[in-house]
């Protein structure tokens, strides 16, 4: 596309072989072999050629949790080293990434216990939704747990390594179930436990020991980037904002499973405290 558009020189790094060989071979069909360099590696190993440095960086190495792909260390050594005028955000798509975060229940983990269940063996991994998925409802409205301007990336780091945890960010967050969330995610866990084909009773027990339950807490991300003025116009949901409802995306949405059983009993005013910790 950058090259499409009239850039001079375009470098783009892939740390995979195999999409390096196929995107050579692509770009020598386009005709822009001349234009374009595919560097193999990851970015934070690759000095360009001639020492160069970028006008302009695009960055498609954010995750479901914004940083889980490595995008804090990547961007702020492409801050260092990479880029001409790092602190442009107008240099940088996206310019800007967020994660956000809210209480969840789920409704497998309310109908599926112990013995017959055992959730402690997935904990490793967290269980990855679809942002369209209806299984899981969220207990509160939504809160930034991360958010990360890469033209002001070398104040974060700064700030997280000056603050005397050791390159850690952390951030305290306290939510407040509603009321009004747990009834309208019982409606809606019926009809979801409806389509398990369970009978009406079963559907009567789950749904608000479902709604009523926390699983843990659900994470997804959003990006930004600058309009003409410098503002951020441009914004990428992959859920909806700022309620946190469903919607389509190709992201997900992140949920660790805080234990073998939800905490049950949930209701409406309950006050819910988590305490994330990033390292920088």
């Amino acid at each position: 596309m950058a090259a499409e558009l009239g850039a001079g020189r375009v470098y783009a790094i892939e740390a995979s072989k195999e999409i390096a060989a196929n995107a050579r071979k692509v770009i020598a069909e386009q005709g822009f072999a001349d234009v374009i360099t595919v560097l193999e590696g990851f970015s934070t190993d690759i000095v360009l050629p001639d020492n160069a440095r970028a006008d302009i960086i695009v960055a498609e190495i954010i995750g479901s949790i914004a940083t889980e792909e490595g995008a804090y260390a990547t961007i702020l050594d492409a801050h260092k080293r990479l880029m001409k005028n790092p602190t442009d955000a107008n240099n940088w798509i996206p310019s800007r990434i967020q994660t956000w975060a809210a209480p969840a229940s789920y409704t497998l983990h309310s109908q599926f216990a112990p013995p017959e269940f055992d959730w402690t063996k997935i904990a490793a991994e967290p269980v990855r939704f679809s942002c369209r998925d209806y299984a899981l409802e969220l207990l509160d409205d939504p809160q930034c747990v991360e958010d990360i301007s890469f033209a002001d990336i070398d104040k974060l780091a700064a700030k997280a390594n000056g603050s005397g945890g050791g390159g850690t960010m952390k951030k305290q967050l306290s939510y407040v179930a509603s009321g009004e969330r747990i009834q309208a995610n019982e409606a809606t866990f019926v009809e979801e436990y409806k389509k398990g084909q369970l009978s009406k009773a079963q559907v009567a027990e789950l749904a608000p020991k479902a709604a009523h339950s926390c699983t843990g807490v659900a994470f997804w991300p959003r990006l930004m980037l600058p309009g003409s003025d410098g503002a951020e116009q441009y914004i990428i949901d992959s859920r909806s904002h700022p309620d946190g409802n469903q919607r389509r995306s190709h992201w997900q949405t992140v949920l660790p499973i805080m234990g073998a059983e939800p905490a049950v009993g949930i209701q409406g005013g309950d006050r819910i405290e988590v305490s994330c910790e990033f390292d920088a």
